[in-house]
């Protein structure tokens, strides 16, 4: 077993390579875009709760087409939903670098596209996720949530920062026409797959899958997530992190009062999570061999409230014990621990998802995963603020983080059959 991140799935199989590198280059290109439009929108209107309402015109269109899209998924060939909101996708992409050419001043075109560009988003990532299990036998598929981490953290911390020359440089539209161009690479990657149609559900009457996807069937897969412990465990165990620890609407107030500094501090802090994420990926040839993969994700969930409550008593320590250099790498420390934590935990979530869910089902488990990823942390940004507005940050990432442990323990606690979950008999 490898000790350094595992290309094992990259090797082995040509249809996952090219649709792996095909999502990756698009993810930075997707990145880029989400800086650029909330550097557009602040531009039109000068103000930041405009900015704000970008993602919440986003979170509307990912939970309903992430739980009906999922239906999709399952109820067609996953190749065509695929390229058919990949087209949605990169149909987003080119008009918002032609409003951008025509120097569009209304605010209100960015919303919309905004919610077309995560209307398709919510169809191709369960599609995609439902997808991998098809190409790989279930022992790659740690290795290949592993890499899927990498490329998204990568795209993550390249994204941004390509946003900023390109738009600097040439302007919206150019840093728009990057972002369609590199899409293209996506597509490629679905054009080049064989048809993937959903497998037969063994308790159909007819012995053949669902074909009339529509709210009986998101319901039938809401309530056969509800009566698995193993795959309803994945999703607490991520809220808890999500919910209770999420410290991302803490970093602006802690960098100006905290630690002195400004924008540039809250992207330092911002990208010590990715940086964490990125090394423990690199690192992460060994999480294949490891069995308790529930055990994993309830330890993984741990350190990060561990981690995040550590980055809290360095933002309390700030310009007291501690000089307000010496918090804020403290501070940057324990953020990398909590997104090598947190990239961990996702490893082992997805894989448990993929693996222990029936083919016919994976499609709309995976659309609650996407409705779970895009709103648990912005929960977290709620609970965050109001616990910093009702005492400090300090005392918010603090309180925050010994809940998240608190809360993940007594759930291995009540599921046991979770922290047994074995990898080689995966169990709903």
């Amino acid at each position: 077993m490898p000790l350094l991140l595992d290309l094992t799935p990259l090797r082995v199989n040509p249809s996952y390579r090219r649709l792996y590198s095909g999502f990756t280059v698009s993810g930075v290109g997707a990145q880029l875009a989400t800086v650029a439009i909330g550097l557009q929108v602040y531009d039109i209107t000068g103000s930041s709760f405009a900015v704000g309402l970008v993602g919440l015109c986003a979170l509307g269109p990912i939970i309903l087409m992430g739980l009906y899209g999922g239906a999709l998924v399952d109820a067609h060939d996953r190749r065509t939903v695929a390229l058919v909101a990949g087209a949605v996708l990169w149909c987003g992409s080119m008009l918002n670098t032609v409003q951008a050419l025509l120097g569009n001043t209304h605010v209100g075109v960015l919303y919309a596209l905004v919610a077309v560009y995560n209307a398709g988003f919510a169809v191709v990532s369960p599609a995609r996720s439902a997808i991998y299990p098809r190409l790989l036998e279930d022992a790659l598929l740690p290795a290949a949530n592993a890499l899927n981490v990498a490329a998204m953290n990568i795209a993550m911390t390249v994204g941004p920062l390509l946003a900023g020359v390109l738009v600097d440089w040439g302007g919206y539209a150019v840093a728009y026409g990057v972002d369609t161009g590199l899409f293209a690479f996506a597509i490629w990657g679905l054009l080049r797959l064989e048809p993937i149609p959903p497998e037969v559900d063994p308790l159909s009457d007819a012995g053949v899958p669902r074909r009339r996807p529509g709210l009986t069937s998101v319901l039938d897969g809401l309530k056969f997530l509800g009566s698995r412990p193993n795959l309803r465990m994945t999703f607490l165990a991520d809220f808890c992190a999500m919910i209770l620890a999420q410290p991302r609407a803490l970093f602006p107030a802690v960098a100006m009062l905290a630690f002195g500094g400004g924008a540039k501090t809250v992207g330092f802090m911002s990208a010590a999570v990715a940086v964490g994420a990125m090394a423990a990926m690199f690192f992460s040839g060994r999480l294949g061999g490891i069995r308790r993969q529930g055990l994993a994700v309830v330890v993984s969930v741990a350190l990060w409230g561990v981690s995040i409550a550590g980055f809290g008593v360095s933002v309390a320590l700030a310009d007291g014990l501690l000089t307000r250099t010496q918090a804020l790498w403290c501070g940057a420390a324990a953020l990398a621990c909590a997104g090598a934590a947190d990239s961990v935990s996702s490893v082992f979530r997805t894989t448990i998802l993929q693996a222990a869910t029936p083919d016919h089902l994976r499609g709309r488990l995976q659309g609650v995963f996407i409705v779970v990823v895009a709103g648990g942390p912005r929960l977290g940004d709620l609970v965050a603020g109001t616990g910093a507005a009702a005492y400090s940050e300090a005392f918010a990432a603090v309180a925050g983080g010994v809940l998240c442990v608190v809360a993940v323990l007594a759930l291995g606690a009540w599921q046991r059959g979770f922290l047994r979950y074995d990898a080689r008999s995966p169990t709903p």
